[in-house]
């Protein structure tokens, strides 16, 4: 089914970007947050906890993308469900999908969490990669969101949600080991990885893979995803929150690191995309290596992880409005082919928005 109309919940820099990318692609937008936003599209303030609120708002819309934090999607999915909507979300959180797959098993419309660069971008590059072999062996994923410039011994800011990334610190991780199923401690199965000549550091961190794991079980012998950072960064994380004890509570460590490595406009974003296998009866590897760094787009520059991500889910709500992907029950980020995606307006992005760190 055809739409026009999307409401967009969240207007920080992800929620404002994505929507004014999908007003640059015809739809027609309201954007929806907690406290008033100038914007050139119409907005609404609406305390986005009250669920009678969120549906009342919802009526007469036709999709909804959440870029809220990930504990208030369980709520919006919901109504968006009972409405017959088409739900978007950028969500790396477990427990949230499942909540949305068993609402897509009576939906509507399309539910598609995990629309963002990892789960998202990532799982669609992976299983483009994967697709090439005849037989797969293994699929890496690795992404990093740093500062271009670091300073001080953790090398990082915030410039994601502080929630999404203690809780991909902190919570278990699903990998595929030697054919085995099973979680792994977040932190752990530290490697260095090179990307331009920059070295960094990658180690596992949860959510990353979305749904990877079950559409792979018995087809894989290994598959994870990792975090990538700068040199040192992981050891003194798991000082904050093991020997400190922050793990105790989640809400405060992400206030401290805030406070501490605070956002910055100069970022950039590493995507390390490998995938091995038998091709013609010989083992070999594919790679899927960019380095995304911040864009004018709209007359304004806009950060890496603020277009990345914005950009991801945009063009999956491009080709579901094309009839290029299912129009109802729940929607796998594997299950989106590539080339199609990065054709659309807004996925092109992922063509034009990437360069070495020497050019």
């Amino acid at each position: 089914m055809s739409f026009r109309k999307v409401a967009v919940l969240g207007l920080g820099k992800v929620g404002h970007l994505a929507a004014e990318l999908l007003v640059e692609s015809g739809f027609e937008v309201t954007g929806v947050d907690a406290r008033k936003v100038d914007a050139p599209f119409p907005t609404r303030s609406v305390d986005l906890q009250d669920q009678a609120a969120i549906a009342d708002l919802l009526k007469g819309q036709e999709a909804v993308l959440s870029c809220l934090p990930f504990h208030l999607n369980i709520g919006v999915s919901t109504v968006a469900h009972a409405l017959g909507l088409h739900y978007f979300d950028l969500t790396e959180d477990v427990p949230t999908t499942k909540h949305i797959r068993e609402l897509a098993k009576t939906s509507k419309g399309l539910m598609a969490p995990q629309c963002g660069l990892a789960p998202g971008f990532v799982g669609i590059v992976g299983a483009h990669l994967a697709e090439q072999f005849d037989k797969v062996r293994s699929i890496r994923l690795r992404v990093g969101a740093l500062p271009q410039n670091p300073t001080g011994l953790l090398g990082y800011a915030f410039n994601w949600s502080p929630e999404g990334v203690v809780n991909e610190y902190l919570n278990d991780c699903e990998v595929i080991e030697e054919g085995v199923l099973k979680n792994v401690s977040a932190m752990e199965w530290l490697e260095t990885i090179y990307i331009d000549g920059m070295q960094l550091e990658a180690f596992t961190t949860s959510g990353g893979l979305g749904t990877m794991c079950e559409t792979y079980a018995d087809k894989i012998e290994n598959l994870d995803y990792k975090t990538m950072r700068y040199p040192g960064h992981v050891k003194l994380m798991n000082f904050f929150f093991h020997e400190l004890l922050m793990r105790e509570n989640r809400a405060e460590a992400g206030r401290i690191l805030t406070n501490a490595k605070p956002p910055v406009d100069e970022d950039v974003v590493y995507v390390h995309v490998a995938a091995e296998g038998m091709q013609n009866g010989q083992l070999r590897r594919k790679e899927f290596v960019r380095s995304y760094y911040p864009i004018e787009i709209g007359g304004k520059m806009r950060t890496a992880i603020a277009w990345t991500t914005s950009a991801s889910v945009v063009g999956v709500i491009e080709m579901v409005h094309g009839g290029h992907l299912p129009q109802q029950g729940f929607l796998k980020q594997e299950s989106i082919p590539l080339e199609p995606y990065l054709k659309t307006r807004t996925g092109n992005y992922y063509n034009i928005g990437h360069r070495s760190r020497h050019a």
